[in-house]
């Protein structure tokens, strides 16, 4: 499921669907308003000339929620998603992709908590397994493991450079560990408990 949300004109029907609301002179929606829009979507919240911006509430029919701020349409600056599959990103939007700081809550309960572009994790970041506890701390290019870094489980921590590693489920994680290693580790350090 995409999470964009549109307010498509509805060729069929007519219409952007049913509104309830605020209007402009020019007979837009601006101001609050209640949208109801032909496929089953709703929109509660700010209109200005039309499109939706400022603060407001997406619903999709198919279960998806996105509650934050919007401009032109798009979701665009501090904003919560909610996905059908238990997940949530809350965090910075710009143009209706997740972009800047933000959290990721995955459905089995890892979370990453970094920097985004694009919809994908990149910059600085903190990924955890829920299950193990395990962390990677560090650097990600374009949603893979990427530089400097460090692996950090129960009681050792491996730190090093990481090339083009995927990390996105725990056991890619302990495959990498387990049967080879992508990466030269600069020192391994127990912990102190």
């Amino acid at each position: 499921m995409s999470d964009a949300g549109s307010e498509e004109f509805d060729e069929e029907q007519g219409s952007l669907g049913e509104y309830e609301g605020d209007r402009n002179e020019a007979g837009e929606r601006h101001g609050q308003g209640r949208a109801v829009l032909p496929k089953g979507d709703t929109y509660q919240g700010a209109y200005e000339t039309g499109k939706r911006c400022g603060q407001g509430t997406y619903k999709f029919k198919k279960g998806a929620r996105y509650i934050g701020e919007w401009y032109m349409n798009l979701k665009h600056g501090e904003g919560v998603f909610y996905y059908p599959d238990g997940s949530k990103y809350e965090g910075s939007w710009v143009d209706d992709q997740r972009q800047g700081h933000g959290v990721y809550t995955y459905p089995n309960g890892d979370t990453y908590d970094g920097e985004w572009l694009h919809h994908q994790r990149h910059g600085q970041g903190t990924y955890t397994h829920h299950e193990t506890g395990s962390q990677y701390m560090g650097t990600w290019v374009m949603g893979k493991m990427a530089s400097t870094g460090q692996l950090i489980h129960l009681n050792h921590r491996y730190q090093g450079n990481f090339f083009n590693n995927n990390d996105r489920e725990a056991e890619e994680d302990e495959t990498l560990i387990t049967t080879f290693l992508k990466w030269k580790p600069k020192a391994v350090t127990g912990l102190s408990v």
